[in-house]
């Protein structure tokens, strides 16, 4: 804990996005059921272009997606973070965000959906999901979301866009998964393909805010080639999952302009010690 505190304490010197040397420790409960019910102004869209599919009520439970639980506090956390994000966002006219973290295992997919989720349920605001971990996908898997099409699909020029574009069933949330891995992953994230489909993701909506879970930074360099094209970064850093050195070293290539923010993941503390 100390190590990750350093590291952090780092960061807050070298860049003026990052608040604290910790932000919210997220830790989950596995044993509360999950309604599939959220409250959000926009609550009459119809989903003509995207397809609509269901997700499973105790596949959500089993893989902690707990931003739909307004009751529990873990929940609380999440829509805390969204807070945040989104008004540090506004406050610099961004509108996509690259969640990333140092090494594998550290949490970032789960944040990622739940942050997603939790940004969907605010009035006004609609988010997008797209799961651009090309060698290690994990979106889909989590919400249980099976599809013939998906994000590398379109690509390679394999489907249409409002192909591998779904609602789960939340009002205001588009899942844009990946159901397969493909070789050469980093040039493709760094063609113009990739490039143009941020802008127009970007552009199209106002209210949109796009949240793209990367790959590990330290593992590949496919992070490291699309964060030129995203507006701001979130950091996971796992409780005893990355040492002090790797995490200097993956704040080392994050550009610290575009650094919004550091999530602490795993942490073993009680509910009332959750602080930015």
């Amino acid at each position: 804990m100390e190590k990750i505190k350093d590291a952090l304490a780092k960061a807050k010197q070298e860049s003026k996005y990052v608040k604290s040397s910790i932000q919210p420790a997220l830790k989950v409960d596995d044993s509360i059921p999950i309604p599939l019910q959220t409250q959000n102004e926009f609550t009459d869209i119809e989903y003509l272009n995207t397809q609509v599919v269901k997700l499973d009520n105790t596949h959500l439970e089993k893989n902690r997606i707990l931003s739909h639980l307004k009751k529990d506090i873990h929940s609380g956390v999440f829509d805390s973070l969204r807070t945040q994000v989104l008004q540090k966002m506004e406050e610099n006219n961004w509108r996509t965000i690259a969640v990333v973290s140092p090494t594998p295992e550290s949490g970032k997919t789960l944040v990622s959906i739940n942050l997603s989720i939790s940004i969907s349920n605010q009035p006004n605001r609609t988010a997008i999901l797209v799961d651009f971990d090309l060698r290690r996908p994990k979106i889909a898997t989590y919400l249980g979301i099976h599809a013939e099409k998906s994000v590398t699909d379109y690509l390679t020029g394999e489907a249409k866009i409002q192909e591998v574009m779904f609602n789960p069933g939340i009002p205001g949330l588009v899942i844009m998964p990946t159901m397969r891995a493909i070789p050469k992953s980093a040039e493709m994230l760094a063609s113009k393909k990739v490039k143009g489909l941020v802008e127009d993701l970007r552009t199209k909506y106002e209210s949109r805010i796009v949240i793209f879970d990367l790959p590990p930074v330290l593992n590949t360099d496919d992070a490291l080639v699309i964060l030129p094209y995203i507006d701001c970064i979130l950091l996971v850093v796992a409780n005893g999952m990355s040492t002090q050195s790797e995490i200097e070293e993956t704040l080392h290539h994050l550009p610290k302009e575009k650094l919004l923010g550091v999530v602490l993941n795993k942490a073993e503390v009680e509910s009332k010690a959750y602080y930015y």
